[in-house]
């Protein structure tokens, strides 16, 4: 019988392999059925781009007067709250 400590780390070492496993095949299943989008939604998307471009354009704007990153990190991230997901409005870079 093996010791139940190597039985722990082989557990461990399983699991995340596992939940892997579990989200490639949801994502492949997603992938076989693309969801249809109509007009109303297309056009949603359209504007929620739209906003987000200029939400960046903004920010790009900020930085360039020297207003300093993290005022216009600030500003970007209450110009696209609601609209992108994540603090950086869709869009995050090295530095």
């Amino acid at each position: 019988m093996r010791h139940p400590l190597v039985r722990s780390i082989v557990s461990l070492a399983c699991a995340p392999l596992l939940a892997l496993g579990a989200f490639a095949a949801a994502h492949a299943q997603d992938a076989k059925e693309p969801h249809a989008h109509g007009d109303k939604e297309i056009q949603a998307d359209v504007q929620r781009h739209r906003a987000m471009a200029a939400a960046h354009e903004a920010a790009a704007k900020c930085l360039e007067s020297g207003k300093g990153h993290d005022q216009c990190v600030k500003e970007l991230q209450a110009a696209c709250k609601g609209l992108a997901i994540g603090k950086y409005c869709g869009m995050k870079h090295q530095h």
